[in-house]
C-alpha cells in the first residue's frame, strides 16, 4: 500500500518527501477536518445561547465599613516634649493604655506646683468674696434701719404738724374772742363818754372803761401774735417734714450706692473666682494630657514621632492605631456611566490581591478564588471623576479570608442581568451599555436592609 501511495505521489508530480502536501490531497483527512470544523461551529453556536451575567468591572482597595474601624491617628492635644515611650510598633494595646508621656514646654505651665498656687489664689478670692458679702449684708441692714427711722421721723414731724394745725385753730378762736371783747369794750367806752359828759357817771368809771379797752386791745394783739406764731409753727413743721425726707433720701441713697458698689465688686470677685476655677480645672485636665492613651483596642501601626526629647505641637500625629477585628469593606470606584445601573444591595464578586483566583466574569458561579459582596454605600458626589461604592461581605456567600488587610487591592465585578452570550457579544461590538433591570431593584434593596441590620446588631 505504501508503494501504491508513493506511486500516486510520483505520478502526480509531487515530491514524496513533503508529507504535508500529500495530506492536502488525502480525502480522508479533509473529511476529518470538516467534521472538526462543523463540531466547533456547533459548539460556538450553542455557546452563544448560554446565559452570560453582565457586570461592571472596577478596582479599588480594602477599607472598613465603619469609620471607627479605620486606622486612627493618635494626636497630641497639647504642645509638649516626648519624655518616654511605652509601646513599640506592632504591639497590641487596650483602650486606655499609656502610649507616650509628655512634658510641658510652655512657660505658663512650667511650675510643678501650679495647681496648689492656683488653689491658694482661689481660696484668697473666696475670702475676699466673703468679706464683701458681709459688707453687702451690713449695708442692707443699714438701709432697712434708715428706712424705718425715716418712717418714724416722718410720723413724728407729721404729728407735730398736726399739733401746730390744732394750735392755729385754737389761736384763731382766741383772736376772734379777744376781738369781740375789744369791740364790746370800745362800745362801752363810747357810752361811758356820753354819760360822763352828761354827768351821770364819775371820772373814775370812765377811766375804768378806758383801761378795759386797753386791756382788751392788748389781749387782742397777744392773741393775734399767738396765731401768727402757730401759723409759723405749721410752716416750720412742713419744712421739717421736707427736710427729714430729703435727709433720709440722701442717707438711704448713699447707703444704696455703697451697697451697689459692694455688689459690683462682689459680682466681679465671683467672676474672677469662676475664671480662676476654670483655669484650675484646665490645668488639672492639661496635666492629664501629659499621658497619651490609646483611644481603643488595636495595634500600633506606625510611630510618626521618633525618639525621646522631640517636641510636638497641638494636633500633631504621634502614632497610628489599627483597631482590632475591623469590619472590612471593599472601596471601589465606578465610572459615572455605570452608576445608574447600581443600587444598594446589588451583588458584587471580588478578587483580592495576593489571593489565587480563576475568574470567569460572565459565569461567576464557575469562578474560583472570588468572594461575594453586597453594595452598601454609593456616594452621591464623584471623587476625581468617579463614584465611590462600599461593598460589604455577602452573608449568603463564603466568608472573606481572615488574612486580608486594610489597604490591599481589590478587583470587583458588579453583577447585573443574565443575557445570552450572543447578545453580550453584540452589545460589546456596538459599544452599548449593560441592560438596566428595574425588577431586581426591590430584591437588592431587601438584601441591603438585611445586611445593614446585621451591622446594627453588631
Amino acid at each position: 500500500m505504501r508503494a501504491q501511495r508513493k506511486q500516486r505521489r510520483t505520478v502526480s508530480g509531487m515530491n514524496p518527501d513533503f508529507r504535508a502536501s500529500a495530506l492536502v490531497y488525502d480525502v480522508r483527512m479533509a473529511r476529518v477536518a470538516a467534521r472538526w470544523a462543523v463540531g466547533i461551529l456547533i459548539i460556538i453556536i450553542c455557546t452563544m445561547f448560554l446565559p452570560w451575567t453582565q457586570n461592571i468591572r472596577t478596582t479599588g482597595m480594602l477599607t472598613t465599613f465603619r469609620p471607627a474601624d479605620r486606622p486612627q491617628d493618635v494626636q497630641s492635644i497639647i504642645a509638649g516634649r516626648i519624655e518616654e515611650w511605652f509601646v513599640q510598633e506592632g504591639q497590641a494595646v487596650k483602650k486606655g493604655d499609656t502610649l507616650v508621656r509628655l512634658s510641658e514646654v510652655k512657660e505658663k505651665f512650667l511650675d510643678s506646683n501650679m495647681v496648689e498656687r492656683m488653689s491658694e489664689q482661689v481660696d484668697a478670692k473666696k475670702g475676699s468674696r466673703g468679706s464683701v458679702s458681709d459688707k453687702v449684708k451690713a449695708l442692707s441692714v443699714q438701709i432697712n434701719a434708715l428706712q424705718a427711722a425715716q418712717v418714724l421721723s416722718m410720723q413724728k414731724a407729721k404729728n407735730k404738724l398736726l399739733q401746730a394745725s390744732y394750735k392755729v385753730t385754737s389761736d384763731s378762736t382766741d383772736v376772734i374772742a379777744t376781738m369781740t371783747d375789744y369791740e364790746v369794750a370800745v362800745v362801752q367806752l363810747k357810752r361811758a363818754d356820753s354819760l360822763y359828759a352828761k354827768g351821770l357817771i364819775s371820772l373814775t368809771d370812765l377811766e375804768r372803761r378806758r383801761l378795759k379797752v386797753q386791756e382788751a386791745n392788748a389781749k387782742r394783739i397777744s392773741a393775734e401774735n399767738k396765731l401768727l406764731a402757730s401759723r409759723n409753727e405749721v410752716i416750720n413743721a412742713n419744712i421739717e417734714i421736707s427736710s427729714i425726707e430729703a435727709e433720709y433720701i440722701d442717707k438711704i441713697s448713699k447707703a444704696e450706692s455703697d451697697m451697689n458698689s459692694a455688689l459690683s465688686y462682689l459680682y466681679e470677685t465671683e467672676g474672677e473666682i469662676a475664671k480662676m476655677n476654670n483655669e484650675l480645672v484646665n490645668i488639672m485636665v492639661r496635666q492629664g494630657f501629659y499621658y497619651v492613651t490609646a483611644p481603643q483596642d488595636g495595634y500600633i501601626v506606625k510611630a510618626q514621632k521618633q525618639g525621646v526629647g522631640e517636641n510636638v505641637k497641638e494636633g500633631d500625629v504621634i502614632l497610628t492605631i489599627m483597631p482590632v477585628s475591623p469590619d472590612l469593606a471593599a472601596e471601589l470606584y465606578v465610572d459615572p456611566v455605570d452608576v445608574p445601573l447600581l443600587e444598594r444591595g446589588r451583588k458584587v464578586r471580588l478578587q483580592f490581591d495576593g489571593w489565587p483566583a480563576l475568574v470567569f466574569s460572565g459565569w461567576p458561579d464557575y469562578s474560583f478564588g472570588t468572594f461575594g459582596g453586597v453594595v452598601a454605600v454609593i456616594d452621591p458626589v464623584a471623587t476625581n471623576g468617579k463614584y465611590r461604592i462600599l461593598v460589604v461581605p455577602d452573608k449568603e456567600d463564603a466568608k472573606w479570608p481572615a488574612q486580608l488587610r486594610v489597604g490591599s487591592g481589590v478587583y470587583g465585578w458588579a453583577m447585573l442581568n443574565d443575557v445570552p452570550v450572543w447578545y453580550e457579544v453584540w452589545r460589546q461590538m456596538n459599544g452599548f451599555p449593560p441592560d438596566y433591570m428595574g425588577s431586581a431593584k426591590a430584591e437588592s434593596l431587601k438584601k441591603y436592609e438585611e445586611t445593614m441590620k446585621d451591622y446594627e446588631d453588631k
